[in-house]
Order: structure tokens, then sequence, then C-alpha cells
């Protein structure tokens, strides 16, 4: 009887939702009123929009909430005649907004991809910003990690077995960085939500805060360094970082490396700041407060034996407030770099900034009464000694002359600090954070930390009396991430990831191994994708080093769906080692696999070319994609260093498996040019589709003398 009341009730929202919308919404209603939740807090969902959209593609637009929660949800499903029966849910980093995919940039429309790929697309906001968890916070993580969104993928199944009129829908969640964690973990904790998934981006259960402890380590004590390291890891740069570094500088980048930092990653020095470790540093400090005393007074310490450097960059001022300066006051008095504030909303690299943004409007940055002497400040604290606020501490981002840019800080403690109230600027917090990690060894399977250990596998340093990674990913994922799965995976790395390394998704792939043995090739795939960051579109900032692997992640939903709903297996893993580690790929495609078409290339038969003023170059580049996973549907040369591409009108002509492009070029001054090759390969070889063109390029050094 239940069974012919959802048919004849389907059979009416399907009828009515061509029609008007007050009709729609009433067979909707309808609809929500037979629906049965599994998990309690779930129970009652409601719609309060429904209503067909042209924009980015046909599609009705469907968005609701569950009662009694904070929990929201948007449902884009396509026309019948456009839907295969599946959909796509991206989950964000952290509880954010769910109508972000209604303002995509050019590179990632995830409603037109879904629809394109015959899925409606599901997006929520994961519990809402009090559904978010972590050191020192109180809600159950398990709502923000998978229950709102798989409480969301339930009632959309139902919402579209009403619809369409068919059997039960496929889905498959995705999301990266902390996102990776709450798909690791919805897949890890539910069963029969969602059939398969593909977390990118993805870090292990001890990377934060260490990932970031390390890099900041690296950054102060391989300040002016930069440029020599860079050079050498560019095209024709000869590949030795390490010279001309003093043995502290080579040790501190040998740690770096040997945790994972990506070598060839470092060209971002001056502008990739600290990341999300404004964040995380404050998490720290409240979860191991002691840690902070002891880094300075107790023996295996680095504050304890004090080197030169660590002095020179530890900074306590006392001066005093004179102005607070609003994120416009403080544009206009040229402080750069005020976008934790930002805009930016739901990706992988940006999302950490949307939990700082509560929307207020607060003082962003402050004026002091004296300008702090110059040591290389990359983070740390205000004291407040005086006036209402005395005893508060806020985190202070970055100094500028005589004004202080802010981090993470209590809108309430702010808003109390005056002008005329007396501050001590101080770092040393900052600076013991930035060797954390050498007291938080974890288990051997974290080969980052073999450096750390003796010949018995034991901590060479002092080591804290609790691990804080597993609770920074517990409070992403619900629980801390195992490597067990329900469904199907495709686990998609980024080789210059500068905060979840590459060899992050090697532990992942060697837990899989060790928990499926035989059958580990029937349920995942891991593939790296070359010359990616962390976030999807840095490559708008640097497009002639870097690629989104946004395309990688849309033919790896589409691939993963093959293969449950088909049995369709994906191309194979990417071939690739660790060593010391560095993620080092093989040379070719075809001994590379996974999906990303490669390019060797070289000027005038070498990796770096020697002319003179207006003396030709040829230049000629060989591309190939791994075997069956497409062809070469575009390429382009820059020659201008800026990502001026210039079409070669060949490749989208004759898209083909493999192929050679040839050109010539000339500079009239002395200098050091680099020339960059960018191919885009599709799996099906359309050149008009705008969706899963996989890129990568290349670049050849020309010096002219």
């Amino acid at each position: 009887m239940r069974l012919l009341k959802q048919a004849l009730n389907g059979a009416l929202f399907l009828l009515l939702g061509a029609c008007s919308h007050t009709s729609a919404e009433q067979s909707i209603a309808a609809a929500v009123d037979i629906y049965s939740a599994s998990d309690e807090m779930f129970a009652t969902p409601y719609i309060d929009v429904d209503e067909w959209r042209d924009a980015p593609r046909r599609h009705r637009y469907v968005h609701g909430g569950f009662e009694q929660t904070d929990t929201r949800f948007s449902f884009y499903f396509p026309p019948a005649d456009e839907y295969e029966g599946r959909f796509f849910q991206y989950v964000t980093p952290v509880p954010d907004n769910e109508n972000l995919a209604q303002n995509p940039d050019n590179s990632d429309d995830k409603i037109g991809f879904s629809i394109a790929s015959g899925a409606y697309f599901v997006e929520t906001n994961g519990g809402g910003t009090s559904a978010m968890a972590g050191p020192g916070l109180t809600p159950d993580p398990t709502i923000g990690a998978y229950r709102a969104n798989a409480a969301t993928a339930r009632f959309s199944r139902f919402v579209a077995e009403q619809m369409y009129g068919t059997g039960r829908p496929f889905g498959y969640i995705y999301g990266g960085s902390g996102g990776g964690y709450r798909t690791m973990g919805s897949l890890e904790n539910t069963d029969g939500v969602w059939d398969g998934g593909v977390p990118f981006v993805l870090g292990t259960p001890v990377a934060a805060p260490n990932s970031f402890t390390v890099r900041m380590h690296a950054m102060r004590v391989l300040d002016g360094q930069f440029p020599q390291i860079v050079d050498a890891m560019d095209a024709g740069g000869g590949g030795d970082p390490y010279d001309k570094l003093n043995e502290e500088q080579r040790a501190a980048l040998l740690e770096a490396s040997r945790m994972g930092f990506p070598l060839g990653s470092w060209f971002d020095y001056d502008t990739m700041g600290v990341h999300a470790f404004t964040a995380i540093y404050q998490g720290m400090v409240m979860a191991d407060p002691q840690y902070f005393e002891d880094f300075w007074t107790k023996p295996g310490y680095l504050g304890f034996d004090s080197p030169e450097s660590l002095r020179d960059a530890r900074l306590q001022f006392e001066t005093t407030i004179t102005q607070p300066l609003s994120a416009h006051e403080a544009l206009e008095a040229g402080l750069p770099d005020i976008t934790i504030s930002g805009t930016a909303r739901g990706a992988a690299d940006t999302a950490w900034q949307a939990v700082i943004n509560n929307g207020s409007v607060r003082p962003v940055a402050y004026v002091l009464g004296e300008a702090p002497p110059n040591v290389g400040f990359l983070g740390g604290e205000i004291e407040v000694l005086t006036g209402e606020a005395s005893g508060s501490r806020i985190a202070v981002r970055a100094i500028q002359n005589d004004m202080i840019t802010l981090g993470v800080v209590d809108p309430r403690v702010i808003s109390s600090i005056k002008p005329g109230d007396r501050v001590r600027i101080d770092n040393s917090n900052f600076l013991a954070a930035q060797t954390y990690h050498r007291h938080q060894v974890p288990d051997l399977s974290h080969r980052g930390w073999d450096q750390f250990r003796d010949e018995k596998g034991e901590p060479i340093y002092p080591q804290r009396p609790m691990q804080l990674g597993p609770l920074f990913a517990q409070g992403a994922a619900g629980t801390v991430p195992s490597g067990r799965f329900n469904g199907k995976i495709i686990l998609v790395g980024s080789a210059y990831d500068r905060e979840a390394f590459p060899q992050f998704s090697d532990w992942y792939r060697r837990k899989f191994d060790d928990l499926y043995g035989e059958t580990a090739a029937d349920r995942y795939r891991i593939w790296y994708t070359d010359r990616a960051l962390h976030g999807a579109n840095e490559d708008e900032h640097n497009p002639t080093r870097v690629v989104s692997y946004t395309p990688v992640l849309e033919q790896a939903l589409r691939d993963v769906a093959a293969w449950v709903e088909n049995g369709v297996e994906p191309p194979s893993n990417t071939s690739y080692d660790i060593v010391d580690g560095q993620l080092v790929l093989p040379a070719t495609a075809a001994e590379r696999a996974g999906i990303q078409p490669v390019i060797t290339i070289k000027a005038n038969g070498a990796e770096v070319a020697m002319a003179d003023p207006g003396e030709e170059v040829e230049i000629v580049a060989g591309v190939s994609v791994p075997p069956g996973t497409g062809q070469i549907v575009w390429a382009g040369w820059d020659f201008s260093g800026y990502g001026r591409f210039v079409d070669i009108e060949e490749a989208s002509e004759h898209p083909a498996e493999q192929g050679q492009f040839s050109t010539k070029v000339s500079f009239d001054q002395p200098g050091t040019y680099f020339v960059t090759l960018k191919v885009m390969s599709q799996r099906q070889g359309d050149v008009a589709s705008p969706y899963a063109r996989v890129a990568n390029l290349a670049r050849v050094r020309i010096v002219i003398q």
C-alpha cells in the first residue's frame, strides 16, 4: 500500500512539476509527508523553494532544510530527458552555505557539469556553522562531518524518485582538503547513502598542524634564500636547491622536504603566506598550552638551545593602540593581505577564511604608537596590558611599519580594545609552534617522521602527552580516518600541494592495500595531478607554472559512476615513487598512467638554450596521453611569462593521443626567459565540451646573453 502511495505521489509530483509553481509546491508537500528518515535528528524535512531555472543550464531548483536544525540544502534537478539516475554531492571543507554552486567561476560549474553528466547536483550548508567542531569546540563533530550531508542525500534520493518515477538513484560524494576528510568520514561511517566518492587534496590523520608548522619553520630559516631554491628547481635550473645554503638552512629545507613539502612548489614563497595556520595555531595553544612554556625552558626543544636565528626572530615589543582600521580603511592605508575576511567560499584552498568571516563589521587592523623592529615577522599575538580588554591576547598576522593586521579573533575582545590601550606584540608562541611537529611523532606508517626517530624507531625529541592531528582530523571527518570505506573511490592528489603534501595520498594507498589486499584494485584508484596545488583555481595566479585539478575531479566522478553502475574499470593508478618525502613521477605518459597528459620539451635540443639577442631558438615538444584515457583537444604556447597562451590550431583540429608541436622564438634583450606549452586532453576527444579537459604544462629556459 505504501509503495502504491509513493508511486501515485511520484506521478503527481512529475505532472505538477511542469505546471504552476504553486502546484509544484503542493506536490512536493505531498511527497514530504510520506518521507521516513533513518536519523531522528533529520526526521522532518521541508521545501521552501521549488522553481525552474535556466542558468547555468536548465534545471529545477529545490531548496529546503530540516526542521529544528540549522541544516539547509539545495537540489538541482535536470529535465527528465537528461537524467541518467545519479547524483553528485559536493561537500565543502567546513560547514558553509548551500548556495555556493549558483555563483561558479569559469572553471568550476558544478551544476552544469552534473547535468551534462546525467546527474542532479546536491549541496548543503553541512549543518550550518553551529555544527563546526574541533579542539576547544563542543558541537558533535558527526553532524557537520557526515550526518547532515547523509540526511540530505537520503532525502534528495527520495525526492528524485518521486520526481522522475524511476528507481533508486546512485550517489557520489566528493570534497577536498577538509572536504576530503568529510568525504572519507562519510564513506567510512555510513552505508548505502553513497555508492562512491572522489576525495581530493586529502590530509592524513596527523597532517594538521604538522604540515603547516614545518612549512613555517622553513619559511623563517630560509628567508632570503628562496630565489636560488626556486631557480634550481625550475626548468633548466640544475635541480640542486641546497647549493649555497648554510648548515641550518640546509637542515630546515631537508626537514620540510622529508615531511613532504614539494620542492618544486617553493616558487610562490613570497605570497603563499601561512595559509590556514592562522586558524590552526590558536587551536594548538588551546589544546597544549604547556608546550609554549616548555619550548623556551626545557632541553630537547629548539627554543631552549636558542640558536641565533631564533633569537633574532623573537619579538616582544610594547606600544599603544592609536587607531582601529576597518577593511576599507586598511586597504586605503595600503595594507596588503587582509583577505582573511574575504568572500571566497567553499573551495579547498580558501574555505578556512570563511570560518573567520562572520559577516560582522569589526577592525581588521590597528595603527600602533610606534613601529616594531623588523624581525621577519610571520605571525604572533598582541597581549592587551591596560584598559577594558586587559589580559586578553589576540592573533596578529602581519606587521607593516606601524600597522598590524589581525588573524582569528574574538569580536567581543576587539570591540573592547580602545585607542590608548597599551599592548605587547609577542611572537614567542608562534615561533615555538614552528617545530611542534618534532614533538608529535606518530606511528611508523607516517614516513615523513622517520627523520625524527632513532635506529630503534623511537622519537629523538621529547613528545607531547597527546597527538593533536587526530583531534583536528576527527573534528572534520567525525571520526579519525582509518582508510576503511564503503563503495568505490578515486583519490586525487596534487603533486605541488603545499598543505596536503603528495605523500599523504600515498599513506591512504598503503592503508587501502593493507585493508583490502587482493580486492583493493576493485575498490580504489589514486591519481596525481602534476603541476597542481591545494586550491583548484590557483592556476589563475600562476598560469605558466600551475594547472587546475578540477577537470581531473570531473573525469573521476564520471569514471566512478561508470565503475559502480556498469562495471567499467577506471584507468589505472598513477605510477610513482616517494623518495625522501618527495613524489617522483615517471617521465612518460605510458609509464606514469593515471589520466593526465605528459609533455617533454626542449629548446635547441636541450633543457636550456643559450642565444644572442634576436637569434631564433627552436622549441620542440612531444605530448602524449596515457593509453585509453583521451585525446589532446587543445594546446597553446606562452612566450610572455604571464599566461597569454596562443592557440595551436592543429591540436583542436586533429585530436589525438600523441602529438608533436614546435615553434621558433627570439628575444631582443639579454635576460632569462621561459616558454611554456600547455595542453588539455578530453576522454572522448570532444573539443567543444567545457568539462573534464585535463591539463598539464611544461616550461623551457632560454638565456639571452
